[in-house]
Parts: C-alpha cells; structure tokens; sequence
C-alpha cells in the first residue's frame, strides 16, 4: 500500500493530491480511491498553495465574515483568511479581519456552536470549508447549521470535490472529478465492488486511513 499511490496536479499548481486506488469504506459510502489529504492540511507550504487556488475561484465582490473549517482544514482556513483579506474582500467584522471556526459535533453527530463562538456566525457571511465532499452529507450538515444560528452561506469551497453544488450552493473545489475521472462512490448496498466480491483495502475518515 505504501508504494501504490498516484500523484495528481490540477492546473498550474505544484502541489499534488496523493490517490490509492482500491475498495475502502467511509462512515457514509464505499469508494473506490484514498485522498491522501494529509500534507495539504497540515504543511505550511501545501496548504498555502491550496488556499491560493482557492481564493482565486472566489467573486469579488463575495462578503466573508467567517470561515468555518470541517475535517481539519484551519490551517488552509488561516491562509485563506489571509489572502481573501490582502486581496480585498469585503467582511463586516468591526476589527476589519476574517474569523476561523472549528464545527463542534455532539453524541448525535448534530453540529452546534456554543454561546461563545456564535457571535462569529449569527449575522455573518460564511464561507464552509471541507477536505472532501463526495456525497455531501458533511457539508448539508454544516449549511443546515449555520443557517439554524443566523448566518448566511457565501460559499462552499473543498479540497476535492466530484459535485459542483450542494442545493443551490455552488461548491468551489481545487480537485474535482476532471482530475480523477474514475472515482466513483456508492451506498455500501448498492456498491459496485462489494457485488464484485472486491475485498476491502481499507477504512477511511477525516483523520486518514486504517489498512485491512
């Protein structure tokens, strides 16, 4: 499994998603692809570019109060911030600056924000960002949320991402499917490679992968 992942470039970047190719199991579907999102995340100079690649998707013109960052992506989320506010995106805030929220999920796997953090998204603009969204079950949870505080969705933005929108939110992606054509993802019952007596390489979460 170590020697067995293929790195794929989007456009005009240098950073490269990390992909296995097997059957693997996600708490919601089985796909048929790893995305090794581990150094985009955490390494300064990935998840810099990846912000980068991002912010240039954004309208000018978008209202960003907040970013509220899923699945381990505040790093990203901090130069985001930073870039949208170099570049000149409009926010509302008093101090002029973009805040970082991290979702918090109860025993019910229901997103909620406490008394303290709700200020930075009642009233605000938000920006919802994912490692990856695939059947966009996560990202509805977070869009149902933030409009059960009072925020207002500006965007929703992924690392990689094989939809283009969730509802009526168009969904900005630095990966998506043009880059990996293949990658499939299914309801275990109806999947593909289980009926294809495929063994199981591997379950995945937000945190990474355990081998079978």
């Amino acid at each position: 499994m170590e020697q067995s992942y293929t790195k794929i470039f989007a456009h005009g970047m240098e950073t490269p998603l990390r992909v296995w190719k097997g059957h693997f199991a996600t708490t919601h579907s089985h796909t048929n692809y790893f995305l090794d999102l581990t150094a985009l995340k955490a390494r300064a100079k990935e998840a810099h570019e990846i912000a980068d690649a991002l912010q240039s998707k954004y309208l000018y013109g978008m209202v960003i109060d907040t970013i509220v960052c899923g699945e381990g992506t505040e790093v990203i989320g901090a130069y985001l911030a930073e870039d949208l506010t170099k570049s000149g995106f409009l926010n509302m805030n008093a101090h002029k600056t973009i805040y970082i929220v991290r979702p918090e999920y109860d025993s019910n796997a229901q997103v909620i924000f406490r008394d303290n953090v709700r200020q930075m998204v009642a009233g605000k603009h938000v920006l919802i960002l994912e490692g990856n969204i695939s059947t966009g079950k996560a990202a509805k949870g977070l869009i149902e949320a933030i409009l059960y505080y009072k925020g207002a969705i500006s965007a929703v933005s992924a690392v990689f991402s094989p939809i283009d929108s969730i509802d009526q939110y168009p969904v900005f992606s630095v990966f998506s499917k043009q880059d990996v054509p293949d990658y499939i993802y299914a309801d275990p019952h109806e999947c593909p490679m289980c009926r294809a007596s495929q063994r199981l390489d591997g379950l995945i979460n937000t945190f990474g992968i355990s081998i079978l």
